[in-house]
């Protein structure tokens, strides 16, 4: 009787022993191959959205959802927003810039013993004056007699209005004439001012007798009105410049007398009133610019 075979034991049952049970160990590495990959597919659109909710600002701070379909089976998953701290860029400071500042409504009789405001009101709002009445009689389309009045002329008795030493009249709508036969010694000098006023005007000398023709309105003729406005407009505002500096210097004096608080309040409210003199300049400008252009 032929010896019976000694039992198998767990150890060698673990390993193939003939082409079938090879057969049987690769099916069930395809199986554990396949059930991996399957949950990689379930598990990459949790870390996508995970990773997205990281990097998500504050104003996303509400939970949301994400649908995807995996595998034809419609799958719902929810992550919840991180908050994240944001820091002001360059960028932004800058256009914090231009956020309307609050205004300082000093009242003038309350530091009138540093420094009067009332006074310093007067001078900007002469500047302004200046420049409205210097549009209005130079810096026109059609130049007329009244154009010429207060150009400013030179002479031996100091400096003079041109009316004031020419006889000024309007011969036809392309001709101005100037007689200077009561002081025919400032003819030249009334020439000269006459040609640097600034009016694109070429005069000509006939004796005491100076012709002014008058430029026909052209594009060009417009455009140079345009950049006399605007030369007049920056000397305005030199000399608003200059009124707000001697304000300032006058203030410092007083540093040692005043709080600091006082001083501060003070500059601020100066330069609030020279701002709302520049913009209303500005404005002047354009409304100018819009009627001489047309």
């Amino acid at each position: 009787m032929a010896p019976a075979p000694p039992p198998s034991s767990p150890w060698r049952r673990s390993f193939p022993s003939n082409l079938g049970d090879s057969c049987e160990c690769s099916q069930g590495l395809s199986s554990v191959m396949a059930l991996g990959l399957r949950c990689f597919r379930l598990v990459h659109p949790v870390f996508c959205n995970s990773l997205a909710a990281w990097t998500r600002p504050v104003s996303e701070g509400m939970l949301k959802t994400v649908s995807g379909r995996q595998n034809d089976r419609g799958q719902s998953m929810a992550s919840p927003a991180v908050p994240v701290c944001h820091f002001a860029t360059k960028k932004a400071k800058a256009k914090g810039k231009g956020q309307i500042q609050t205004r300082v409504n000093l009242n003038a009789a309350l530091v009138e013993d540093i420094i009067s405001l009332e006074e310093v009101d007067e001078e900007m709002k002469s500047v302004m004056e200046v420049l409205k009445d210097n549009f209005n009689k130079t810096i026109n389309i059609r130049t007329s007699p009244g154009s010429l009045d207060h150009i400013t002329v030179v002479t031996a008795d100091g400096k003079l209005a041109l009316n004031q030493i020419g006889q000024i009249s309007m011969k036809s709508p392309q001709l101005i004439l100037v007689n200077m036969a009561s002081f025919p010694e400032c003819t030249a000098a009334a020439v000269e001012a006459i040609r640097e006023s600034g009016m694109n005007l070429n005069p000509e000398v006939e004796g005491a007798l100076i012709r002014v023709p008058i430029p026909r309105v052209t594009r060009e003729h417009r455009e140079m009105l345009v950049k006399l406005a605007k030369q007049n407009t920056n000397k305005a505002k030199d000399s608003l410049r200059k009124v707000r500096t001697n304000a300032m210097n006058k203030l410092k004096k007083s540093k040692d007398k005043v709080s600091e608080d006082t001083i501060r309040l003070i500059e601020k409210q100066i330069s609030q009133m020279a701002d709302d003199t520049v913009a209303e300049l500005d404005r002047h400008l354009a409304v100018k610019t819009k009627e001489l252009l047309g």
